[in-house]
């Protein structure tokens, strides 16, 4: 069942390890202005983070003969790595002294996204279920949306 995704795999290892490269590189132009943001930092971290999930669950699912026990373990098990970091983010956003921020839970949930994917995807997967691997694309697909658009508060909006 896995291997019937390998050319996604193969598409999606390669486009998030880019944007991974490509975050770092870019927030490093701002970097001043970033790390004046307990926030933005944190929210930043967990793009990435959320980037490497995608780059690692993809990177599983080329592994030659892996079964869906252990592809499904290992996607519930990084995906918990990975929440880490959001849930470190969400900790300094909850904490915010900005009382005026409206667009806090939109914070929350674009962080959220992808985590909440890839868990469902490796219970799926792990009890047997084809259609965890759908879930799976779907988080990688979130993941990367969710790193564009933290990437872009942190490049473009810590700006203004």
């Amino acid at each position: 069942m896995i291997e019937q995704w390998s050319e996604f795999n193969v598409a999606m290892a390669g486009a998030t390890a880019a944007l991974v490269g490509l975050v770092i590189v870019a927030s490093s132009v701002n970097i001043g202005e970033i790390i004046k943001s307990r926030t933005l930092t944190a929210r930043l971290l967990a793009g990435i983070a959320a980037l490497v999930l995608a780059l690692t669950i993809s990177a599983l699912g080329l592994v030659p003969g892996i079964d869906t026990t252990w592809f499904g373990a290992l996607t519930i098990l990084t995906t918990l790595l990975a929440a880490v970091f959001q849930v470190h983010a969400t900790r300094l956003i909850a904490t915010d002294p900005d009382p005026a921020d409206r667009a806090r839970p939109l914070k929350y949930l674009v962080g959220f996204l992808p985590i909440a994917a890839y868990l469902v995807a490796g219970g799926l997967v792990w009890a047997g279920h084809p259609a965890g691997l759908y879930v799976a694309a779907a988080g990688c697909l979130l993941a990367i949306v969710s790193a564009i658009i933290v990437s872009w508060v942190a490049l473009v909006e810590v700006l203004r």
